[in-house]
């Protein structure tokens, strides 16, 4: 039997799903959409938008990503893992350089 997502899932990560899915959920409220509304939108059914609020782990990146751009929030996607913003890959990347520079010696043509 498969185990489901949410067992094996930090507390942490968990805490954060729920929490983007209470945020939509007050987002949709604050747009005056109804949950069929959205389900339709995003092309699900109304219980599998029910996960999407209540965080589910088991709901797609795809279906997060759609309730986002239905309520017009899906700009930030971009910029979550922007390689830019990333501190720890840009030090790694610092820490990597060589110590010294040579330059290598063009043969000399016969």
């Amino acid at each position: 039997m498969k185990t489901p997502n949410r067992d094996v899932l930090p507390a942490r990560l968990r805490r954060l799903l729920a929490k983007l899915g209470g945020d939509i959920s007050i987002a949709r409220r604050k747009r005056g959409l109804t949950v069929d509304m959205m389900a339709e939108r995003i092309g699900v059914t109304k219980p599998t938008y029910l996960k999407v609020e209540r965080g589910d782990p088991s709901v797609s990146m795809g279906v997060f990503a759609m309730a986002l751009f239905v309520l017009g929030l899906h700009e930030g996607l971009g910029t979550l893992v922007d390689a830019s913003r990333d501190d720890t890959g840009l030090l790694l990347d610092t820490e990597r350089l060589p110590k010294r520079v040579r330059v290598h010696k063009e043969p000399t043509p016969l």
